[in-house]
């Protein structure tokens, strides 16, 4: 049963590598496996919040529109979440494999997490490929409906939200690295 799964998975995104479909929706959807199920991938592209976040190490700010071009999973998390804990080493391996001029993550702190205590929770986790921006007054968390941690949205390279999951997943999981390099084909 695990093979067929495996030849689904593979077979979809065999048929989404033409550019010109593999952003489309239904073969998104079709690659979602196991705790990627829960992914809920959006009919059409929304628009995603201009409100700014703080850059890690006093660098400034930013907001998700400066990250235009590349295909972006934003993580909203916090060093209280025990999810957030469990994901972020996962997260960090699918930035391991994937990251550079066409995919990025972003590891959003949202409320109450000292800088201190986000360096100190990378160290524990041994995190380091990874940025530790934040959004310590949650405003850009509130404008993206962040209801709960972590919530990961995932950006096409237009800059808009072509899909979320509540919750943890396995982000170095077989589902997730084809969702990220069906986006990253798409364009």
């Amino acid at each position: 049963m695990r093979l067929f799964r495996h030849l689904t998975l593979y077979m979809a995104l065999a048929l989404g590598a033409n550019a010109a479909l593999a952003a489309d929706p239904a073969t998104l959807e079709a690659l979602r496996e196991d705790s990627l199920r829960r992914l809920v991938v959006h009919s059409t592209a929304k628009d995603v919040s201009d409100k700014p976040f703080n850059l890690a190490d006093d660098a400034g700010s930013a907001t998700l529109q400066d990250y235009k071009g590349k295909v972006v999973l934003v993580n909203f998390w916090a060093t209280w979440c025990a999810p957030c804990r469990k994901e972020m080493p996962q997260i960090s391996e699918l930035q391991e494999e994937f990251g550079g001029e066409d995919f990025e993550v972003l590891t959003i702190a949202t409320g109450r997490n000292s800088p201190g205590g986000i360096r100190k929770f990378f160290d524990e986790n041994g995190i380091t490929n990874l940025p530790r921006h934040q959004d310590d007054r949650q405003t850009l968390a509130r404008d993206m409906a962040v209801i709960g941690l972590p919530i990961t949205v995932l950006l096409d390279r237009d800059g808009k939200e072509v899909a979320r999951l509540l919750g943890d997943a396995e982000w170095n999981s077989d589902s997730a690295k084809a969702i990220v390099q069906a986006m990253i084909d798409a364009e």
